[in-house]
């Protein structure tokens, strides 16, 4: 009974190996049919490796290798596409620009590798300045119709202003191929010319409404007055403000009281239209070339408008 369990053993360990035998050769069988293909790869960082694979569709190398797409990235050849050995699979960015190479391949032009290449040159992005001219207006006092009989005088030339504006530019091969605008800085405001139309008369006198006399001996001036042109406002006090007060403290008075910008100092006389005012109050919107002198009443500041007169800093 013995002699036949070892027999039996002895039997089934033959099959065993015989089997582990087959196997075995099996394996190698397939390996030698398997053939292997010899890829390279190009990252878009431009590092390259080579890739020995069975696989002929570029997704599966790609995976077989463990590489995987930016959402911003693509494959060359597409990730559908099949390559064989010596083939090489380039990993760029979706904006390189295909159209010069499918153009070329309608025309059937021959073509070297270098050029096909160059169609894929990265696209670069630089941040510059430039400055650009702010065109001043004219603006025309005193209109009259056109009757052949009037006359013309330049108050205040004209000063182009000047800006910088701040771009994204986008290059490839050196060419600019798109531009954004990311801000834009005034660095000078641009000055207005200033032209005074009027009829030929044998008086200098301008035509003004009718105001106090305190206001009337404000506004009596003369048209070729030197000093730089300003634009003159009038205000007054908002009703229940009571006494009121300036911004230098004082009480605002009509003749007297002028609110300027920063650039002239508290208690400077000006020479406005060949009257005298003292700079006593500041205002939000007085800014550049604009005064604001005070009057009693809002009567009074509508009837003086908008006037442009020569300003001059008496010492």
């Amino acid at each position: 009974m013995k002699k036949e369990e070892k027999a039996s053993i002895s039997i089934m360990k033959i099959i065993c190996i015989s089997v582990i035998l087959i196997l075995i050769s099996g394996i190698g069988v397939m390996a030698v049919n398997t053939k292997l293909n010899d890829v390279k790869i190009t990252l878009e960082n431009g590092y390259e490796m080579t890739a020995l694979t069975s696989k002929t569709k570029v997704s599966d190398i790609l995976k077989e290798n463990n590489i995987i797409l930016d959402e911003n990235q693509k494959t060359i050849p597409d990730l559908d596409a099949e390559v064989t050995a010596g083939q090489s699979i380039k990993i760029t960015d979706k904006s390189y620009n295909e159209v010069q190479i499918a153009k070329i391949s309608e025309e059937g032009t021959q073509t070297t590798l270098d050029q096909l290449l160059e169609n894929y040159a990265p696209i670069t992005e630089k941040i510059i300045v430039e400055q650009e001219a702010i065109p001043y207006e004219t603006i025309t006092k005193n209109s009259v119709a056109s009757d052949g009989n009037t006359t013309s005088k330049v108050l205040q030339e004209g000063k182009e202003g000047l800006k910088e504006i701040t771009y994204k530019v986008k290059y490839q091969n050196n060419q600019e191929i798109e531009r954004t605008v990311l801000s834009e800085k005034i660095v000078q405001e641009p000055v207005d010319k200033i032209v005074q139309i009027s009829k030929k008369a044998t008086s200098r006198s301008m035509s003004l409404p009718r105001t106090s006399s305190s206001l009337t001996s404000s506004i009596n001036t003369s048209a070729n007055a030197g000093g730089t042109v300003f634009k003159i406002t009038a205000y007054t006090l908002a009703e229940g403000s009571g006494t009121g007060r300036t911004a230098s403290g004082t009480k605002p008075v009509q003749g007297r009281t002028v609110a300027a910008s920063s650039q002239f100092a508290f208690g400077t006389k000006l020479n406005i239209g060949g009257h005298i005012y003292t700079v006593e109050d500041r205002g939000g919107a007085i800014k550049g070339n604009k005064l604001d002198i005070f009057v009693n009443s809002k009567t009074e500041a509508i009837q003086w408008g908008v006037r442009y007169l020569p300003v001059t800093v008496v010492n």
